[in-house]
């Protein structure tokens, strides 16, 4: 049965549906993968006889008994949802957040929930209740985050298709560091009702997986957006590559890859255009942390309040388990940490405004119809450089430093797909990522298909 595990989601509904495999059958070989992978820590709940049960009464639909693990932000019904953090052990919705139902009405069922980075702030899932979830390609390494427990999951194997959610790059980095493929999705693209919340304006779920087709099929259930893809020709394709921000100070190794890369897509007859987004950097500082530390404490607040919680964002942040997570959350509750809203109000009426007329911009005075960069400037780093890690020789700021590329795309709320290009001499995983226009989804998905034609395939994890 190991020759099922490197089966995509489409691939496993086709023979479920042709009657070769059952669901409990397919089921089965993913819940032994995931118990002889159970080092990675991928999962934070994970109950083998309910997710047979589930396959065996699988519905009918488009999904139809198709597993699908999901973050454990992700209200689902009568288990509970932590979002990865002690006070929400006890908190069990009473029904599915509105995008996992998308699924659920059409025949999926959820196989467990994932390990992530705690209350979803942060990118190493190094999770101090849970504890950290482990790069499949070297569990002394970090998955990415938030939504680690997804990349784990995806790249181990465990199954083809997951759901996590991406504020600042929570979907793209542990997707890009774990050898697959994660969607961001256009802000407002998918409903955000029932997830365990960060930010209102800034917030999306997500799917990963490990083909471009699978990202397009969730989408489509979500959206219901059924057209398929278009077959776009990579010769005479406008991509942008904007340099002077997204490919400054690279690890070298992820420097190497990306040339290949664009080496590769020119050679296919892409035509590259070197051009910058306006202010990029700087619009993406003054708007990203403001807004989203700002509506942390408004939205969790809400979330507690509808789930019916006796708990409010203080009693939450005071039994946090992860000191990184736990020192910014509680200072937004002192004078000195707490974001003034007049900041906020800058930050949502003038900066984020800025960044996304100048990506329109960026996209339309360019001709071009996305842009290509790495994912993430540098490979995984080791679990426990939770504060700072190294990047050429420097100690920098491991939040900041990974989601450097990613948070602007996050920020003026634009699609994004991070795509994995291929190994480091050392083995570890790197993504190169597409942006496009707003709306642009399926085009974006579309361009992925036909750039990941002809990059090179990525093994799986020995782990």
């Amino acid at each position: 049965m190991t020759d099922v595990l490197e089966w995509s989601a489409t691939h496993v509904l086709e023979e479920i549906a042709s009657g070769r495999i059952s669901s409990r059958e397919y089921t089965q070989a993913l819940l032994d993968r995931c118990e002889a992978g159970a080092g990675l820590n991928a999962f934070i709940h994970l109950d083998r006889d309910a997710a047979l049960k589930a396959a065996d009464g699988a519905g009918t639909g488009r999904l139809a008994g198709l597993p699908i693990p999901v973050k454990d932000n992700f209200d689902t019904a009568g288990v509970a949802t932590t979002a990865g953090t002690p006070a929400l052990r006890t908190n069990v919705p009473k029904k599915n957040a509105a995008v996992l139902q998308k699924l659920v009405d059409e025949g999926a069922f959820v196989l467990g929930k994932l390990n992530m980075h705690e209350l979803a702030y942060g990118i190493t899932s190094n999770n101090g209740a849970f504890g950290p979830a482990r790069n499949p390609y070297d569990p002394a390494r970090i998955p990415g985050g938030s939504s680690g427990g997804t990349g784990v999951a995806i790249g181990a194997r465990m199954a083809p298709v997951g759901l996590g959610s991406d504020t600042g790059g929570s979907v793209r980095v542990p997707a890009a560091l774990c050898g697959v493929m994660g969607l961001r999705p256009t802000t407002g693209r998918y409903s955000q009702k029932g997830i365990v919340p960060i930010s209102s304006t800034r917030d999306t779920a997500g799917p990963l997986a490990r083909t471009v087709d699978d990202l397009a099929l969730i989408d489509s259930v979500v959206t219901g957006d059924d057209a398929p893809l278009a077959d776009i020709p990579l010769a005479g394709l406008r991509l942008g590559v904007p340099r002077g921000y997204f490919f400054e100070n690279l690890d070298p190794r992820t420097a190497r890859v990306a040339e290949q890369v664009l080496d590769a897509l020119s050679k296919a007859g892409v035509i590259l255009v070197e051009a910058d987004i306006e202010n990029v950097g700087d619009l993406d500082n003054a708007a990203g942390f403001p807004i989203a530390l700002y509506e942390t404490v408004v939205e969790l607040n809400r979330y507690l309040m509808e789930a019916g919680s006796t708990l409010d964002y203080a009693a939450v942040v005071e039994q946090s388990a992860s000191p990184d997570v736990k020192g910014m959350l509680g200072s937004l509750l002192t004078d000195e940490g707490a974001m003034p809203e007049a900041v906020y109000r800058e930050a949502i009426t003038q900066h984020r405004p800025a960044l996304q007329a100048n990506c329109a911009r960026y996209y339309q005075d360019n001709d071009i119809v996305a842009s290509i960069f790495p994912t993430t400037p540098l490979p995984a780093a080791p679990i426990g450089d939770d504060e700072t890690t190294t990047l050429n020789g420097e100690e920098v700021p491991t939040f900041l430093t990974f989601i450097r590329n990613t948070d602007p795309a996050s920020v003026a709320g634009l699609p994004g797909l991070s795509l994995p290009a291929g190994l480091t001499d050392d083995g570890l995983p790197i993504g190169m990522e597409l942006d496009g226009p707003a709306g642009t989804d399926r085009r974006l998905l579309a361009i992925g298909a036909a750039v990941a034609r002809i990059l090179p395939e990525t093994p799986p994890p020995a782990v």
